[in-house]
């Protein structure tokens, strides 16, 4: 990035503006060995994770952990504004930070979704940044850390309740992925794939979403009440009620037709979803 020396040897904050990079790069892929938390207004470039189109320009912030990969497209000099955190694992170590950073779900994701601020909620977290940052550049004392420590917790947490918000604030985009769903689950269900691969998976459904897993349960649960694995599963029950209600397949039969090897297990989901068995759940039919 052509910066100077960091100041402190296991956290940084850097101005974008301070980064300088050559046009016409084009694409870079980068894994990070520190978390990065990056605020950035005015992104000129692509970024790369996964994630859908997003539906904001302004106020993104972005949470990388060690050791994912994430791709830059910049085929122009990058002009955008803002601030870069990074923050070496060594440095949260015998802290109770060392073990709650990994208990943010933005953090945790394989595939990292933006944060979209307001102007206010962006000004807040920056300030925060450039507190961190006055006080790394400070004399060193016995408080420098636990000063640092606070002032990342409390970063983090505002984040936290910011990325919460954002499930409501982005209804219209959550519905459509909503109505996707039903429609990958519907076409799944309908066509062989049951018999020739099983249930489909939880990252099955978010790759072809292209959403992270995390993600996916989170707005389901929000909009819902329920996983990605229980709508997979309200999908299967209604598969197998139209087979045992409109067919003379077996039990079995159908339990291997939906995917299963063992029909027993079959009847057990059943059961725990309908509170009655396949067959009596047949019978009530006749």
């Amino acid at each position: 990035m052509k910066l100077e020396q960091p100041a402190h040897p296991l956290i940084s904050v850097i101005s974008f503006e301070a980064i300088k990079r050559m046009a016409g790069e084009g694409q870079q892929s980068i894994t990070h060995d520190f978390y990065s938390i990056a605020l950035k207004r005015n992104f000129n470039g692509k970024i790369k994770y996964g994630q859908q189109e997003y539906d904001f320009d302004e106020g993104v912030m972005l949470f990388i952990s060690p050791g994912q990969v994430f791709t830059i497209e910049a085929y122009e000099e990058l002009k955008h504004v803002g601030w870069l955190l990074l923050v070496h694992p060594d440095y949260l170590w015998n802290t109770p930070l060392a073990k709650a950073v990994k208990q943010y779900e933005y953090f945790s994701y394989s595939v990292n979704e933006a944060l979209h601020l307001s102007e206010k909620e962006e000004f807040m977290l920056a300030g925060i940044m450039q507190n961190i940052e006055q006080e790394y550049h400070s004399n060193i004392d016995q408080f420098s850390q636990q000063v640092i420590i606070a002032q990342l917790e409390l970063l983090l947490t505002y984040a936290d309740r910011f990325y919460h918000r954002q499930f409501i604030t982005r209804k219209i985009t959550n519905h459509k992925i909503l109505n996707r769903l039903e429609d990958l689950l519907t076409a799944y269900f309908q066509s062989d794939a049951l018999t020739q691969k099983g249930l489909p998976t939880v990252s099955y459904i978010a790759d072809a979403l292209n959403v992270s897993p995390n993600y996916l349960s989170v707005m389901l649960k929000l909009l819902t009440g329920q996983s990605t694995q229980q709508h997979i599963h309200d999908k299967l029950i209604d598969k197998a009620k139209e087979k045992l209600s409109g067919t003379n397949l077996s039990v079995s039969e159908i339990a291997y037709a939906l995917g299963f090897e063992h029909s027993q297990s079959f009847s057990k989901l059943f059961k725990s979803k309908t509170n009655i068995s396949p067959l009596e759940f047949r019978q009530s039919f006749n």
